[in-house]
């Protein structure tokens, strides 16, 4: 079995350790991309790092991977070439711990997969597929508190956008959200962008032809805010719904052209070029006491801040305003076009996924950097976690085979 591909830092110099298993000119590849640590900093709490390398592939295997703060390879599952992994993470399940991600081709667009579910022995135990014959988009997938799955799902429909100067057969994607019971695949819920959102909301040039897919929504997750409720967010129309998860309802919009909230910056904070808090954004997630993060990309290419950043947003419900209270930037000040997340952890630090750049990294809620991991170029990762995790059987350093029973990625 090859060996990990894994970099540490020696002081402050980046030592990359070069392992076994890289490509030759007539064999897949087994190994996932090493990693330089550029920052670690003794500060840093327990858990290890959840990630999914996706890049390259003539040279690096692909797949679900955890690593250390040393970089060290605990569990790595290299997948079909040609396939995503997406959105791996520890979640519970029937009250244990197991191990989730989406498996899948197309993540960003029209992207059809598997969600699934496997053990700390890392054997599969449960798959989750959408229903009403949709298909199983890699932006989230999220078990409940009720052993349900909230997943996201893309849909082409052909809509009339004369109303807003486009022709009268347009295509379009809609951004579907499910919730799956696990156990026998039956849809509890369903909501639609379109039956919610007008198309006019969307920042998303029209496209040239009526045959080409507009993709004026782009849902990229769905979360439960701290009553139960969710909070589904648009890349395309810069909006964060809170949604009634009974009736699916829009009970506020953060963000966009019908926002709820009066925008504003705290001192000391900034608001992008649009005069928003956030743009092209990725992740809701509820803190509490009506506190929210996201990952702030503020780009698709054309940048509204010369940086992505994780912001923290207070909501004055009574007065309908949202607050920028804190941010924290990109550390190499850089500007991340797609992708991204922001974990806060039980002490307060943030682990962040920077999308599309080829970093993730931990700091400290006043923005130190005490962790800071790169890629190689072209090499990158939805999201990024740290979680805790008790090594299982076989994950010395070792990783899973690829495809068949037992050892396919979700």
């Amino acid at each position: 079995m090859a060996l990990a591909a894994t970099a540490v830092a020696i002081g402050a110099t980046p030592l990359a350790l070069t392992g076994a298993g890289s490509a030759s000119a007539t064999s897949t590849p087994t190994a996932p991309p090493p990693l330089t640590i550029l920052t670690n900093s003794t500060n840093i709490g327990g858990g290890d790092y959840f990630i999914t390398p996706t890049g390259d592939t003539g040279t690096y295997a692909n797949g679900p991977e955890i690593v250390n703060s040393a970089g060290r390879v605990i569990w790595f599952h290299a997948i079909p070439v040609g396939q995503t992994a997406s959105d791996f993470r520890t979640q519970t399940y029937h009250g244990q711990t197991v191990l989730t991600w989406w498996q899948g081709t197309g993540l960003g667009g029209l992207s059809n997969g598997t969600d699934y579910i496997y053990n700390t022995h890392y054997r599969q135990i449960a798959t989750v597929n959408a229903g009403n014959g949709e298909t199983t988009d890699g932006h989230e997938f999220l078990i409940t508190p009720q052993n349900t799955a909230l997943i996201t799902s893309y849909d082409t429909a052909t809509a009339n956008l004369t109303s807003i100067g486009g022709p009268d057969d347009q295509v379009v994607i809609d951004g579907i959200v499910q919730e799956i019971d696990i156990a026998t695949g039956k849809v509890l819920f369903q909501w639609n962008s379109a039956d919610h959102v007008p198309y006019s909301d969307s920042e998303q040039p029209l496209p040239a032809s009526a045959s080409t897919p507009w993709d004026w929504f782009h849902i990229n997750a769905v979360h439960l805010d701290t009553d139960g409720n969710l909070l589904i967010n648009s890349r395309a129309t810069w909006t964060a719904y809170k949604v009634n998860r009974s009736t699916g309802a829009i009970i506020w919009e953060l963000g966009g052209k019908q926002g709820s909230f009066k925008e504003e910056a705290a001192p000391g904070q900034t608001l992008d070029s649009a005069g928003e808090i956030f743009a092209w954004q990725h992740d809701p997630e509820a803190l509490g006491n009506n506190e929210y993060t996201f990952f702030d990309n503020d780009s698709e290419g054309t940048p509204l801040l010369p940086y992505s950043r994780e912001v923290t947003v207070k909501l004055d419900l009574w007065d309908h305003v949202a607050t920028l209270v804190s941010s924290v930037d990109q550390p190499e000040g850089l500007s991340a076009a797609s992708q991204g997340n922001a974990q806060t952890l039980a002490n307060g630090d943030l682990v962040v996924g920077w999308g599309s750049l080829p970093y993730f990294s931990e700091l400290t809620f006043s923005g130190k950097l005490v962790f800071n991991a790169e890629f190689p170029s072209g090499v990158n990762t939805y999201r990024a976690f740290r979680l805790p995790w008790n090594e299982g059987p076989g994950s010395s350093g070792g990783w899973g085979g690829r495809g068949g029973s037992g050892g396919r990625g979700r």
